[in-house]
């Protein structure tokens, strides 16, 4: 954007370096979607994009703008897709909390079915989240950022594997800025899942699915094995 580039050179930007990402060693895309225009992304228009870039700033907000190049990065990405990861739910003060709900994502989701969808965050969405998970074989979920914020870790963990299977979460904590975030993250996360698992899995099982959310899927998902 600061380049100032036209739409078909911005496009093509895009369309370049994503599809170069895991031959440059990356193991995953983000997108920060929710935060610029919301998850309720519409169809590409073309007209509509160049429209909004020829009014835009630096900074890559304008909806038309956002969603066109979104489809872009997920079709240059399709042929041997990365992960993406997607901010869901609450965040900073500049997202608009409705728009954020990772169920308008149900398009997407559907239309790129061989790319694996990782819903970061997602309170006050976990249930939806969740649903996600468990409807689609290529979404995966966390609720980092949820853990620590939230006051009840365990009934974040316990909503999201009300329909999510354990293959499903993955832990993370986002602790971000405050150090002491990494090692409570990390003591809450053990210990609602040591609460929910084992109300509802015998020990053993228990034992292997926490494994699995802790790290066994982190390393399947992103191959780092």
């Amino acid at each position: 954007m600061a380049r100032g580039l036209g739409l078909a050179a911005l496009r093509e930007f895009v369309r370049t370096e994503v599809g170069a990402a895991r031959g440059g060693g990356h193991v995953a895309l983000k997108t920060v979607a929710a935060y610029r225009s919301g998850l309720d992304i519409g169809p590409p228009d073309a007209g509509a994009a160049a429209e909004a870039l020829a009014r835009a700033g630096p900074r890559l907000a304008a909806k038309p703008l956002v969603d066109l190049l979104l489809h872009d990065a997920l079709e240059a990405n399709a042929a041997e897709p990365l992960p993406v990861q997607v901010h869901c739910g609450f965040g900073d003060s500049d997202l608009l909390l409705p728009r954020t709900d990772p169920s308008h994502l149900k398009p997407l989701i559907e239309r790129f079915a061989a790319t694996p969808f990782v819903l970061l965050h997602n309170y006050p969405y976990v249930p939806e989240a969740g649903w996600l998970a468990h409807v689609y074989a290529n979404v995966f979920f966390d609720v980092s950022l949820t853990i620590p914020h939230v006051s009840r870790p365990a009934e974040m963990v316990r909503q999201a594997l009300e329909l999510a299977p354990t293959s499903k979460l993955l832990y993370a904590s986002d602790a971000a800025r405050a150090p002491e975030l990494y090692p409570l993250a990390a003591r809450w996360w053990r210990e609602a899942l040591a609460e929910v698992l084992g109300e509802t899995l015998p020990a053993g099982h228990a034992e292997d699915a926490g494994r699995r959310v802790l790290r066994e899927n982190a390393l399947t998902l992103y191959r780092l094995r």
